[in-house]
This record gives structure tokens, C-alpha cells and sequence, in this order.
């Protein structure tokens, strides 16, 4: 009788291209298996027909409720979750719109979190599963016309945290993935841009440019993320954060630097409010 252990079943959201496709080929050639989660099922028709019986391609707007909960039964068992559908938005807080603001809330944390709190039972009813947030360094740091984008990634990271020590006790874990600038579709013609002012083009408006200049030529492979991804949920005591790319690692560095600056310089009247 074989000791290989069962193959691990993959729920990863956008799967069709960026980190999405990178994670659903990694899983696939550990010899997992991968429910594809998709708004156009058609995007993943190759990898499907590469992999027969072994992907399951579902239909999935995270916007829409009812089409989390029929992909999630759809699934059946889920082993890890991965929620990586989302897209770039750039613009400054005066010139992103609030129905801006809320879809890029609605995409990238509402419709995390609600596919989370539907694979958790199951997840703690077995006491295991890992449930994979895919952020960005913005989810910890910000940066002029990324307003809307790092609200959401920063409120998926704090839900997720509290999560963790949640469900820590029952054997599930969370990892929060953190990119940097990744040659994905982030930066491409799809990248959002909010109606803009004058008086941002040299803030905003230069995130913008620079954005779409480097789109194609950004340092970060894709199917090397996916690889340190799933290195680090085959660690013996995986992390909370993987932050991914030496850019990633750096901004990173140099925020927790600032606010550790910030809490010296300012301690003295912090600690002056204490009774």
C-alpha cells in the first residue's frame, strides 16, 4: 500500500493568469489537484484540458455572494484556499470615486473574506486546511495613488491576522503572501486609473506612469512566487507574511524602520497620556 500522502485540493481564485495561473501549475505539478476559479471559464480551458480529472474549472465573481457559496460547494473538499483575484486601481484618495473606492473593498476584502468564512467550517470540522491571502507590500505600506488598492490589501492583511490566532488552535493555518512588482497583468492595459487632477500629476500621476512603464519588464517571476509559496506551507512552522521580491523585502524593511522612528521621536508624548 502506498504512504503518499492525498493530494492536496487547491481552491485558487483568478486563476486564469498572473499568480493565479503560477499557483495553479505549481500545485498541479506537486501532483495536487486545482478548482479553478474564474469569472470567464473559457481562460482555463488549456490548463483543464492539460490536466484531465484534475482540474475543476468554476464559474466566480467574487463580487457575487450566492456564486462564492455555489464555487466553494462546487469544490467540495478545499485543503488550501487561495484568494488572489483582484486587480490595480491607481489614482489619488481626492480623485478615486467612492463606487471606486468600494469595488476595489468589494473585490479584494469583502470577497476574500467571504469566501474564507465559507471554507472555514469544513476547514475546522477536520482540524486543517491553510487559507492563502494574497496581498501585496501594500497591504503594509502605501504610497502616492495607491489609496483604494492598499485600503483593501491592508484590511485583508488585519482581518487575516486576527484570523490567524483564531483558528491557530484548530489547526488551520493563514499565510499572507505580500508581492512586490511582478510581471503580471497588474500593471497592464487593465490597470485602473481614476479620473485625474492637475494638482496630483506629479504624485498620483507619476505612480501611474511609472505603473504602466514597467509593465513586462518588472523584476518578479511569477511561477518563482508560486514556487516560494508553496515551499513555505510545506515549512514546519510556516509564517504569518511571505513578502516576495527583493523590492517587496526592502519598502517593507524601511516602513517598520519609519514607524519604529516615528514611535521614538514621539514616545515621550505617547507614554504623557497614560494615568
Amino acid at each position: 500500500m502506498s504512504n503518499d500522502p492525498a493530494p492536496r485540493r487547491w481552491l485558487i481564485t483568478g486563476a486564469n493568469s498572473g499568480f493565479g495561473d503560477s499557483f495553479a501549475r505549481a500545485a498541479l505539478a506537486a501532483g495536487d489537484v486545482v478548482v479553478a476559479a474564474v469569472r470567464r471559464p473559457e481562460t482555463v480551458a488549456a490548463l483543464a484540458a492539460a490536466h484531465p480529472g484534475r482540474v475543476t474549472v468554476v464559474e466566480l465573481d467574487v463580487r457575487d455572494a450566492a456564486a462564492c457559496a455555489r464555487a466553494v460547494e462546487a469544490a467540495g473538499r478545499v485543503d488550501v484556499l487561495v484568494n488572489n483575484a483582484g486587480y490595480g486601481i491607481v489614482g489619488a484618495v481626492e480623485e478615486t470615486s467612492e463606487e471606486e473606492f468600494r469595488d476595489a473593498l468589494e473585490v479584494m476584502f469583502h470577497g476574500p473574506l467571504r469566501l474564507t468564512r465559507l471554507v472555514l467550517p469544513q476547514m475546522r470540522a477536520r482540524r486543517g486546511g491553510t487559507i492563502v491571502q494574497v496581498t501585496s507590500m501594500g497591504g503594509l505600506l502605501a504610497f502616492a495613488g495607491t489609496g483604494a488598492y492598499c485600503a483593501a490589501k491592508g484590511a485583508l492583511e488585519q482581518a487575516s491576522e486576527a484570523l490567524a490566532v483564531e483558528v491557530r488552535p484548530l489547526g488551520i493555518g493563514i499565510l499572507i503572501v505580500e508581492p512586490g512588482a511582478f510581471r503580471t497583468s497588474f500593471a497592464g492595459p487593465a490597470l485602473r486609473r481614476s479620473a485625474p487632477l492637475d494638482d496630483y500629476a506629479a504624485t498620483a500621476g507619476a505612480t501611474a506612469a511609472t505603473l504602466s512603464a514597467s509593465d513586462g519588464t518588472q523584476p518578479g517571476d511569477p511561477d518563482k512566487a508560486a514556487a516560494a509559496v508553496l515551499a513555505a506551507l510545506d515549512l514546519p512552522e510556516p509564517p504569518l507574511r511571505l513578502a516576495l521580491g527583493d523590492d517587496a523585502i526592502a519598502a517593507i524593511r524601511a516602513k517598520l524602520a519609519a514607524v519604529a522612528e516615528d514611535l521614538d521621536a514621539t514616545a515621550h508624548l505617547g507614554q504623557y497620556t497614560s494615568v
